[in-house]
Parts: structure tokens; sequence; C-alpha cells
């Protein structure tokens, strides 16, 4: 199976403007298909922003309203799958989202950020109650996770316990977590041997400064790609080998004892 080549948008594009931030997107997608990959990652609430407070419910969309209409048009153009955050609206209920369209432009998965984070994300959203989200693309099991998610083990143990080759985590991680970026996400690819594209945004926005440092950590524990600080498309790739070649190796799932951990619960 050939490695899955997979482009990391670094961006805070457009806060408060869809129209425009779907812009950005198409424009990434373009370059990142040029470049061979067949999977797209944007950040946390890409489509609208993060910190547009009150405008919440004013920009918030069903999962196949309008904005996922249009995301699905620019993955079939390109023949790249995209996965984006958004704010979505289900009814009355508000969430902080993330879905993955799939390269023909069909909805392949959909998640609902489980751990808020901050007054902000809890003032807004409801959380989301399903911890694991999966679909496959290209042989490979996509795992679905938005930002805070990741820093709690559990979730990711799930993912790896479900089968997760690849878990996509679009994040808006901000001063003073550098160290998740830097430490904390190729620590969980490596404890659970998986891929996690982490994506985040850049920038300033409100009272939010976001630190970059998207990257694609390994099983290994290595980061394959990393971004800086500004604005950027990086690319790497997911390469199913070395995830079985990790997987043999390494015995964390194998000597796993889920009897003596029956406190943690």
């Amino acid at each position: 199976m050939p490695p899955l080549r997979t482009a990391l948008l670094q961006s805070s594009g457009f806060p408060g403007s869809v129209a425009r931030n779907i812009e950005v997107l198409e424009s990434a997608a373009l370059r990142a298909a040029a470049s061979g990959a067949r999977l797209l990652v944007c950040p946390e609430m890409f489509l609208t922003g993060y910190a547009i407070a009150d405008d919440v419910p004013r920009l918030a969309e069903a999962a196949d309203g309008p904005a996922a209409r249009a995301v699905a048009g620019i993955a079939a153009r390109h023949g790249i799958a995209v996965h984006y955050g958004y704010p979505e609206r289900d009814g009355d209920t508000l969430y902080n989202a993330a879905q993955l369209i799939g390269p023909d432009g069909t909805a392949l998965a959909h998640y609902r950020k489980t751990h808020l984070f901050g007054d902000f994300e809890e003032r807004w959203f409801t959380p989301g109650d399903r911890p694991v989200v999966q679909a496959e693309l290209d042989g490979l099991r996509i795992g679905l996770l938005i930002c805070y998610d990741v820093e709690f083990p559990e979730n990711v143990r799930a993912h790896a316990l479900a089968g997760t080759d690849l878990l996509l985590v679009p994040t808006a991680l901000m001063h003073p977590f550098p160290f998740v970026a830097e430490s904390v996400v190729p620590v969980r690819a490596f404890e659970n041997q998986l891929y996690i594209a982490y994506a985040n945004r850049t920038g300033t926005e409100g009272p939010f400064e976001f630190v970059g440092l998207s990257g694609l950590a390994g099983p290994d524990g290595t980061v394959r790609a990393r971004a800086g600080r500004g604005e950027e498309l990086v690319i790497g790739d997911v390469d199913p080998g070395l995830l079985t070649t990790s997987r043999a190796g390494n015995p964390y799932l194998r000597d796993r004892r889920p009897g003596l951990y029956g406190s943690l619960v």
C-alpha cells in the first residue's frame, strides 16, 4: 500500500468570513493536490474563525449546509479529501465540529468535540458524546478528534484500540501551550502506535495568540513534517509500512493489563 500524502494547512484565514475562508481552502487544495496529497487537514473552526464570540449562532451551519456543499465541490474538483473544522448547528444546539469529505465530494465522517476548552467554548457549544469516529481512506483507517481532545490520553488510546491508523486533529493551540504540539502530540502517536496530523491556527484573533507548529507525528514518536509559526502548507507522508514495522516492535498495546485500570473510570 503506498503512503498517504497528507497536507496540513496552517492558517487562521479570515475570521468571520466563511466565503473568504472557502477561497483560502480552495487555494490550499489546489496546491496540496499538485504536490500529490490525497488529504488536506485544516485547523479547528477554520470555516468561520475561532474567536468569533457572539457571532457563533449566526455563522453556525448544519453538517450538510452551504459551506459543506462548497467544501465537497472543492474536494471533488481537486480529487483530494478535505477535513475541516466549523461550528455546527443542529436545531437549537451548537457544536464545535469537524467533517471529513472524500476526494469524490462524499461526506465520510463527522465528529463533535467531546472535551470543550475554556469559557468561550463552554458558553456556546454542547460537548459531543461519540468518542471514536472513523472512516476509510485509501486503505487506511482515519480517526477524528479536535484540539483539547488529544490531550486526554484516554481518547487517543480508544482510537488505538479501535484500529485507527491516522488521527486527524484540527486545533486552535494558543500561548502558553506550545509544548502540546512539541511534546504531547508526538508522545501520543508513539504510545498508541498511530500517526497524528495536528493542524493549527496561527497569528492573533481577539484575546488568543495561536502558536502554529502544525505537524505530522509518526508511530515512532518523530515528527515527519513540521510547520513554523506563520502561514504554511505542510506536506508529509503517512507510511503504512512504518505502521506495520513500528507496531510489530512496540509492545504497549499488547502488554496492557486492562483488569488493573478499573479505577480510571
